[in-house]
């Protein structure tokens, strides 16, 4: 069973949640993030994932998360419903990313976002040395089974957020071992292998 320290990005989302606000986790695979949140932080937990095998895990957790797609099911939530709704590592994933995004940003007052950067120079220079899709730590599957449909850079993050009017309250660019790198998103785009956005709108 996973724990959160072997997830650096969960741990950084764990660390930015208040202590017994409303969480919704959209992609909570085996309930690792919720499971933590609801020991130690108290939180008000649900969750949303797409595989069933997921949902049954977090059930035997004692989890309330039911299966649903994010591409689908986030229309039936009401406005407001959360303190924070978070997608990790899951929007690259999505058939409709800007409209997950909207979603997000009006189920929950604010939305923790986590994705791979396909802009990393590793990536970049694989794909420019092999003339093949990369396999790195943070993007570690093939390109046949991978689920990621829409590839994008903290740039293109930054870029659709800014075209929306989201405000970003927050934004992490990390190493894969979870290193915060502290440094403006055009520096973070070409070293960073994975980024967390705080949004708000």
């Amino acid at each position: 069973m996973a724990t959160i320290d072997q997830r650096p990005d969960l741990k950084l989302i764990a660390d930015l949640i208040t202590p017994g606000s409303r969480v919704l986790d959209i992609g909570c695979d085996d309930g690792t993030l919720l499971a933590y949140l609801v020991d130690k932080k108290e939180v008000d937990g649900r969750g949303m994932d797409l595989r069933q095998e997921g949902v049954n895990q977090c059930v035997a957790k004692g989890l309330f998360v039911i299966q649903g797609d994010a591409d689908h099911d986030l229309a039936e939530y009401p406005d407001n419903s959360f303190d924070y709704v978070v997608l990790s590592k899951t929007l690259q994933a999505m058939y409709q990313p800007r409209e997950v995004l909207l979603n997000l940003l009006r189920i929950g007052k604010q939305a923790i976002i986590t994705i791979p950067n396909f802009g990393q120079w590793r990536v970049r220079l694989s794909l420019m040395r092999r003339g093949r899709m990369p396999v790195t730590k943070s993007l570690d599957k093939t390109w046949y089974n991978t689920s990621n449909i829409h590839f994008c850079t903290i740039l293109d993050l930054f870029d659709l957020v800014e075209q929306e009017s989201i405000t970003v309250r927050d934004f992490v660019p990390f190493k894969a071992d979870g290193t915060r790198l502290h440094m403006g998103r055009a520096r973070a785009n070409l070293l960073a292998d994975q980024a967390l956005f705080l949004l708000e709108k």
